[in-house]
């Protein structure tokens, strides 16, 4: 049924938007089964594409590139699935003018990209790498020359060695390290980019690399890990100060991984285990930047971060972000302790109540379009979030390529299911402004290596030949 021919049909006589209210009128469109269109999220709607440096870049130790934990972790035996690595990756390297051609093909705003700490500064502090900054200078310029806004994210993971030596996120002197590199990048290109994210889901990279060690740098220790926690808050903040002190008009944001979270039954052991697991993986970098401190009351783990803070600490932790980021994978069905092995076990291979094969992605988690919608209203209770966007969602399928053609029809139906979610969150007052789909192309995908494939571009890895797959053609149209 035609959008105008639907809307006669309920008796809007194709006007509704403007004599019912905007709810009423959505609802009415929603129950007359209506494809999503772009004009539904607002005009100043952000669409982007996310990446990572580690993931898609390449050239790991070339033109004066240090090494990261990433390079390090990937090249022991038995780290990563098939023992790859992120040594070439996507090469968007020297693919990055092709690749920002892709984005435009599709009709995205955005370009979420981040930097490599080691390849400006390959040392962790100190001396500076010229061709590291010209190379993302090329980035920034190429982009804005297509009309693309870059997004920046300072950190994606992928801390350089030689700091990890020195105790990476578990040594205090981390915060002044980070402070260099952040000043830095700010001085470098804050003059054309204005849009920034301080951190990529610090709750992953501090609880999978130092409790669990399944990522880099591959640490298994409950003496490193709250620490790592509470300088990684520090830092989250600091950065968030430099970058509005150094860069003029800037958008100061920072993104966090969220899940819904919901006990298996309404039994005080599962709700509490929920309760648990809601501070950790969703609370536990948000609430301090707010001023509302560690949620120790509810998980008293907690409280061994809070052993190192210091004098002041308590005061720096915050900062008033411009925005917020939230990226939504997965739901989490609780049932037992929330103690950080098991926790985190559970998040990388998250507990479902679905039984159908068919509601699991490629990694094996489950398609809960609603959990979006449920996240999304989560942080925009919070009193201080004045922007949110969704700066991660996707799936991984097992993708193939036949006649020129990837024909991800479960993709597709993901983002409508999804994207219908957000703007419910929208319609009911939350603050939503931007989604920006993880990711552009298929790419190293950390501990799992480059099986599971995200992308709305296919990538051949043996010629880096890409190729937009439906789901990217499905955007294209969508937002034209």
């Amino acid at each position: 049924m035609k959008r105008r021919q639907a809307i006669k049909t309920i008796g809007l006589a194709g006007a509704a938007s403007l004599i019912l209210p905007k709810l009423l009128a959505k609802d009415l469109l929603a129950q007359a089964n209506l494809e999503l269109l772009k004009l539904d999220f607002g005009t100043g709607f952000k669409w982007g594409v996310a990446t990572a440096a580690y993931q898609i870049e390449g050239a790991w130790n070339v033109d004066g590139k240090g090494p990261s934990i990433w390079d390090n972790f990937s090249h022991k035996k038995g780290k990563i699935r098939n023992n790859e690595t992120g040594d070439i990756a996507c090469d968007f390297y020297h693919t990055y003018a092709e690749d920002l051609d892709l984005v435009n093909q599709m009709n995205m705003d955005v370009f979420r990209f981040s930097i490599a700490w080691s390849r400006i500064l390959p040392n962790g502090t100190g001396l500076i790498n010229q061709k590291g900054i010209d190379f993302y200078n090329r980035v920034i310029d190429t982009a804005l020359e297509k009309g693309i806004e870059p997004w920046l994210t300072l950190y994606h993971w992928d801390l350089p060695q030689t700091l990890e030596d020195k105790g990476g996120w578990a040594n205090r002197d981390v915060i002044n390290w980070f402070s260099e590199y952040v000043s830095l990048v700010a001085n470098s290109f804050g003059d054309r980019v204005k849009n920034w994210m301080v951190f990529n889901e610090p709750a992953a990279f501090t609880g999978l690399g130092y409790m669990t060690g399944t990522h880099a740098p591959g640490k298994k220790s409950l003496g490193k890990y709250p620490k790592a926690i509470h300088h990684v808050v520090m830092c989250q903040a600091e950065g968030g100060r430099i970058l509005r002190a150094l860069v003029p008009d800037a958008q100061v944001g920072t993104t966090y991984s969220m899940s819904s979270i919901h006990p298996k039954e309404k039994i005080k052991k599962h709700e509490n285990a929920a309760k648990r697991m809601d501070a950790l993986l969703n609370r536990l970098f948000i609430e301090p930047a707010l001023g509302l401190g560690y949620p120790s009351k509810d998980f008293t783990y907690l409280k061994e971060v809070e052993k190192h803070m210091q004098v002041g600490d308590d005061q720096k932790m915050i900062f008033d972000f411009d925005f917020h980021g939230v990226q939504n994978y997965f739901r989490i069905v609780a049932t037992q302790s929330a103690f950080p092995p098991v926790l985190w076990a559970n998040q990388v291979k998250p507990v479902h109540l679905v039984e159908d094969k068919a509601k699991l992605t490629d990694m094996g988690w489950e398609v809960y379009p609603q959990g979006i919608y449920e996240v999304i209203r989560q942080l925009s209770a919070y009193k201080g979030v004045k922007k949110i966007y969704v700066t991660e969602n996707g799936a991984a399928f097992p993708d193939q390529i036949e006649n020129g053609k990837v024909k991800d029809i479960q993709r597709i139906q993901y983002f409508k299911d999804y994207l219908g979610e957000v703007l419910r969150a929208k319609n009911e007052g939350a603050p939503v402004h931007g989604y920006f789909v993880w990711s552009l192309l298929d790419n190293f995908e950390w501990a799992e290596g480059y099986h599971p494939r995200f992308g709305l571009v296919y990538v051949d890895y043996e010629t880096q030949r890409r190729t937009i797959k439906d789901s990217g053609l499905w955007f294209k149209e969508f937002l034209k």
